[in-house]
């Protein structure tokens, strides 16, 4: 196999190739670079509806469980629990003492938009009691509802502390 070579020609890009080339990096990484940020945002707002979903299940079940007098409680209290920690701790099952406790929750998910990831998941969340309006929620003597922290708008255009 024969290799041919013209006279005078040289082996490197020249100085618009490499413009060029540049210039075009550079449109991509422009739109490149909004693409990953609005996924990853996408991806973190998945993990905020999921964690409050199962929130939000636990309570829920650990409601039930006082209305079907598995677990009893004062009268003056509102049924859910006391702390968000409850969820994951286990209560004795008042109608089979000798079965095992009851779980609400494998594990306390964390909000994704907290920004310390070294604080405990229960401290990431805000807290609504039973007794709190939805639109000034306060903690109190139980966990009615979680809510997140952040003060960033949703890309659906609602703040994740109303979500």
């Amino acid at each position: 196999m024969r290799h041919w070579r013209l006279l005078g020609a040289s082996r490197g890009f020249s100085l618009i190739e490499l413009l060029a080339a540049a210039a075009i990096l550079g449109v991509l990484a422009t739109v490149a670079v909004p693409v990953v940020q609005t996924t990853m945002r996408r991806e973190k707002e998945r993990e905020l509806r999921q964690a409050l979903r199962d929130i939000r299940r636990g309570i829920d079940a650990y409601h039930s469980a006082v209305v079907r007098r598995s677990i009893i409680v004062k009268i003056e209290d509102s049924g859910y629990p006391p702390r968000l920690e409850t969820l994951t701790e286990g209560i004795v099952d008042e109608n089979n003492r000798t079965g095992p406790k009851l779980y609400f929750l494998r594990r306390l998910p964390r909000d994704p938009f907290y920004p310390d990831r070294k604080a405990p998941a229960v401290s990431t969340w805000g807290k609504r009691a039973y007794d709190s309006s939805e639109e000034a929620p306060r903690e109190g003597a139980d966990v009615f509802d979680v809510y997140s922290r952040s003060a960033q708008m949703g890309l659906n255009g609602v703040p994740y502390a109303q979500w």
